[in-house]
């Protein structure tokens, strides 16, 4: 059992798998499902202040934190007795086209030679995770949301706007990765 827990999930078990939270959630009682949502109720939880955005009732839905709880929680889990001691497949053009930048793609997921803390002091380090960053949560509010609620909980109940944002968010992704990123990678 602990093998088939290690291993990675085919798509069509893990695409449904996640998929299901959207009728689970609603059915426990109509909760819709959304990851970002969860630093507006701990700002308002921890900062005391007359800020309108975070002045509402954010322990009616405190079980979203207790949900991303459960997903760090499970992270630890599966990275201390659940992880796959076989090498990460990378498709060799991808592994090519990254050695080119001087990135090697060992046996990891996260390349050391872009996001260690060394790398945070340099420009590309800064551009790739604080500028990557701010981009990111800017995008996300600016959006109502992130990838997994307009994606995974929007799509799925047929809202227009979810649509929208998951297009806009496919195609940030293709023109950063193909247009963008090659050009951060050279600095």
């Amino acid at each position: 059992m602990i093998d088939f827990l290690s291993q990675p999930w085919p798509w069509y078990i893990a695409g449904p798998l996640i998929g299901l939270t959207v009728p689970a959630l609603l059915i426990t009682g109509n909760k819709r499902f959304g990851i970002s949502s969860t630093l507006r109720q701990v700002c308002a939880a921890c900062v005391p202040g007359d800020i309108p955005f975070f002045q509402y009732n954010w322990k009616k839905e405190i079980w979203n934190l207790f949900f991303v709880a459960g997903i760090l929680l499970g992270g630890v889990i599966v990275s201390v007795w659940l992880s796959n001691s076989h090498p990460v497949s990378v498709n060799p053009a991808l592994a090519a086209e990254l050695n080119s930048y001087g990135i090697t793609t060992n046996d990891t997921l996260v390349p050391s030679q872009l996001f260690n803390w060394h790398q945070l002091l340099t420009l590309r380090g800064l551009l790739m995770m604080v500028g990557g960053g701010l981009l990111v949560g800017f995008g996300t509010r600016y959006a109502g949301g992130c990838t997994s609620g307009h994606s995974i909980m929007g799509l799925s109940t047929l809202q227009w706007p979810s649509l929208v944002a998951t297009v806009a968010f496919m195609a940030g992704g293709i023109i950063m990765a193909n247009l963008i990123l090659p050009y951060i990678l050279k600095l």
